[in-house]
């Protein structure tokens, strides 16, 4: 990786604007000459930008960087970049361009679509190094030698979609203004860079008119679209994006629309445009990004070649590191399902979705993390994400909602910023940075995160104390010394999104809402605090912190023991009697050992009696599948893996979906799209099943790295065979089983760097050596 300038040169420059800006903002070519007298033998030149950058070196464009330096909290961090633009120099004169627009710094933000988050004026710095042939080096920096003009680019949003007329007389330029505003000193980023990743051509078109043309594109992405057909000069085309069709082929993004507390209905809308010039210009959007599977174009007179027509898939640049398939192709369909749905909420930060809100949610990516591990490199994009819930933690521990918070919660005293401290949510300042440690081994991601860890455990803690939800004063004013550690107030979302049972009837989606508020979410709240003081006595003993050690075990033991008193009934049962109560208190170890097999028997009553249908929501559902499978039911995580209906995995992808949806009933049985986004990775968690269950490829407690696993497939459903193949900083791992009848074949490929186990029902424990490849063979009997 490139380092940066230890020392900047120049000054933050920006656009000469209006006093007043309006909603709809150009983006500016910021520009200077300057003069190499002789060859030029390297150049290096570093950019950075409140807002977002394209730089252009004699006409050429930098990089491949896109949406450049990144979303993150501007008040504390930004990104530069940095390139190698020595085959770009030449001897003489030279034109430096920065195209520059608002991004997340000033631009639309949020479901409320909020402009001027960070700032209401952008910037750039630039710093160029040029070596010529005498040995000279050249810098050239951002100052008042720059000028400044609007670009062809008459409006850009990343939200809303951008504007480009390239039949515009070019703008009157006018001195460019300095140091107006400052940034925090320009860091690298530990990311990769968002790029362009693939391209997509049109599956199918629709007419709909005479000169409007629907493209399906075949599957939901991340990105924009190119168009190389402008038409004659003067002709603007109009180009609109969504990620469904409802009824008769209807174009419609309604289901994005937010309706705020306050009675405000805020229209979802992603819309370019481009004016054709006198030339052959390709129209390819990059100061703008949307959520789409279908483009509807608009081309006055005719309609377009889709050949004209290609959709970029545009996130960050991802290494795939996990594969996966099996018998099922409905399966194999889902797991593809969640490798695009993280993909397309990958686009700098890990976001709940790509369209209406395009936020870094806490809880959802707390949920993902270890899912999205197995299916590429997320280590330096989970450590950039973490930097920023870092920069947006408050004084007093508690954590923003998402991140980076455009809403700059920690600057504000407004009460509704308890909303990151719910339980499952916050939590990922402990959980995110395990996961990493675990996957890729770098005990760096704990100390980086230790301080900010231990911060939110404290806030919980303190809540815990301070907090005590009415329905326990209604049953003692004076409170029971177990109920110091149990957390319930001031806010948590709870099982957020759990599906209506179908027996039960119908309720005002708003009463709902109210209903959840107000209830007691102490049980999930003290679940998440002992899960999180466990991992936290991990973190600890591996960070050589033995006081700190002590301290949160002895925490965590009072917090388990309040949560048995408060919450475990007789026999294993749990207060809430719920399908996510029992699955959560399951994985945690919340239930004693001897009372597990009852309370694994109770969520499969539970499950029965919705006539074998999932009831779990937001939290839970991801943990629905191995709590089953490991508790010796894994007939049923098969059968609730393979069903269609509402509510299932499988239904989505009946109803036409290609990503996975925020709600289980997002399209109607007749193909309306109702409220909420139909790409949310939180529900494709089951993926993982995928791996450390169907394959059994699961890492050993106290290993990291993978450096030691073991592979012990569950068999069930009507699979023959599967098989996944995983990337690892141990080196490349293995496994395929199939089976035919009782009869099953397992083979494992273990790299040098590891070791293994390969458990099969009805043989010894076998051990797999590194640098091998080893097939066990055995008969499965009931």
């Amino acid at each position: 990786m490139s380092s940066l300038p230890a020392t900047w040169l120049g000054e933050w420059i920006s656009p000469a604007e209006p006093d007043e800006v309006g909603d709809v903002r150009p983006a500016y070519a910021l520009e200077r000459s300057f003069t190499l007298d002789a060859d030029p033998l390297s150049g290096r030149l570093f950019a950075t930008a409140l807002g977002i950058y394209e730089v252009f070196l004699n006409g050429t464009r930098v990089g491949d960087h896109e949406l450049a330096p990144g979303s993150t909290n501007y008040d504390r961090t930004v990104y530069a970049q940095a390139y190698d633009v020595g085959s770009l120099l030449r001897r003489g004169s030279n034109e430096i361009r920065i195209v520059l627009s608002d991004g997340w710094f000033r631009g639309r933000n949020g479901s409320e679509q909020t402009q001027n988050c960070w700032g209401d004026t952008t910037a750039a710095l630039v710093q160029l190094e040029a070596t010529v042939s005498s040995g000279v080096t050249l810098t050239v920096v951002s100052d008042g030698a720059w000028t400044s003009r609007e670009s062809e680019i008459v409006s850009a949003d990343l939200m809303r979609g951008q504007t480009t007329d390239f039949s515009r007389v070019s703008a009157d330029t006018a001195p460019v203004r300095v140091g107006v505003v400052e940034g925090p000193d320009p860091t690298m980023s530990p990311a990769p860079p968002v790029r362009r990743v693939e391209e997509l051509p049109v599956l199918t078109t629709v007419a709909s008119s005479a000169g409007v043309s629907i493209m399906d594109f075949g599957q939901n992405i991340t990105g924009w679209a190119r168009l190389t057909d402008l038409g004659e000069p003067g002709t603007e085309t109009v180009l609109e994006f969504a990620e469904h069709l409802d009824p008769g082929q209807t174009f419609t993004t309604t289901h994005l629309d937010t309706h705020t507390p306050r009675g405000e209905h805020i229209r979802f809308q992603q819309m370019d445009r481009v004016v054709a010039g006198r030339g052959s210009e390709v129209f390819e959007p990059r100061h703008t990004v949307h959520g789409f599977r279908y483009v509807r174009v608009t081309h006055p007179g005719r309609l377009l070649d889709p050949e004209s027509v290609t959709a970029i898939a545009v996130h960050s640049d991802l290494t795939r590191t996990g594969w996966f398939e099996c018998s099922d192709d409905r399966i194999n369909r889902l797991h593809e399902a969640g490798r695009w749905t993280f993909r397309d909420n990958a686009v700098d930060v890990p976001t709940d979705c790509p369209t209406r809100e395009r936020s870094g949610w806490t809880g959802d990516f707390q949920i993902f993390a270890p899912t999205a591990a197995m299916l590429f490199d997320i280590d330096g994009f989970g450590r950039k994400w973490l930097q920023a819930v870092r920069d947006d933690q408050y004084d007093d521990g508690c954590l923003a909602m998402f991140s980076p918070d455009a809403l700059r919660m920690r600057r504000s005293d407004n009460p509704d910023r308890i909303g990151g401290g719910s339980a499952g949510w916050g939590d990922a300042a402990v959980a995110v940075p395990w996961t990493l440690y675990r996957h890729y081994g770098d005990v760096d991601v704990l100390e980086d995160s230790w301080e900010s860890a231990v911060a939110w455990i404290d806030y919980a803690l303190g809540c815990a104390k301070r907090f005590r939800h009415p329905s326990r004063v209604a049953r003692s004013e004076t409170p029971a010394a177990h109920e110091a550690y149990i957390w319930d107030g001031p806010f948590h979302f709870g099982e957020w999104l759990e599906p209506r049972d179908p027996k039960a009837p119908n309720r005002d989606p708003a009463e709902v809402l109210r209903a959840l508020f107000a209830a007691d979410q102490g049980e999930v709240g003290t679940a998440y605090l002992y899960r999180s003081l466990s991992q936290l006595v991990q973190t600890a003993r591996v960070l050589g912190r033995p006081d700190d050690e002590t301290r949160f075990a002895a925490l965590a033991e009072r917090v388990l023991d309040a949560w048995r008193t408060e919450f475990l009934r007789a026999g294993g049962r749990t207060a809430s009697d719920t399908q996510a109560a029992y699955v959560r208190a399951i994985v945690f170890g919340l239930i004693p050992d001897e009372l597990v097999v009852a309370a694994s028997a109770r969520l499969v009553e539970l499950i029965s009696e919705r006539d074998d249908r999932l009831g779990t929501g937001f939290l839970t559902t991801g943990m629905l599948l191995p709590a089953l499978a490991d508790t010796g039911h894994a007939d049923l995580a098969y059968r609730l893996l393979t069903q269609t209906g509402v509510p299932s995995w499988l239904e989505m992808l009946e109803r036409g979906g290609t990503t996975f949806w925020e709600n289980w009933e997002n399209v109607d049985e007749d193909g309306t799209a109702r409220n909420g986004s139909l790409n949310h990775y939180s529900k494709g968690a089951v993926v993982g099943f995928f791996y450390s269950h169907i394959v059994g490829l699961r890492q050993d407690a106290e290993s990291t790295g993978w450096r030691r696993f073991t592979v012990a497939p569950t068999f069930g459903g009507e699979l023959t065979h599967a098989s996944a193949r995983l990337l690892t900083s141990a080196g490349d791992v293995s496994v395929n089983w199939r089976r035919d009848g009782d009869e099953v074949e397992l083979t494992v490929a273990v790299p040098a760097g590891s070791e293994a186990r390969g458990i099969l029902p009805g043989l010894p424990e076998a051990i797999l050596p590194g640098g091998t490849t080893t097939t066990l063979r055995s008969t499965l009997r009931d």
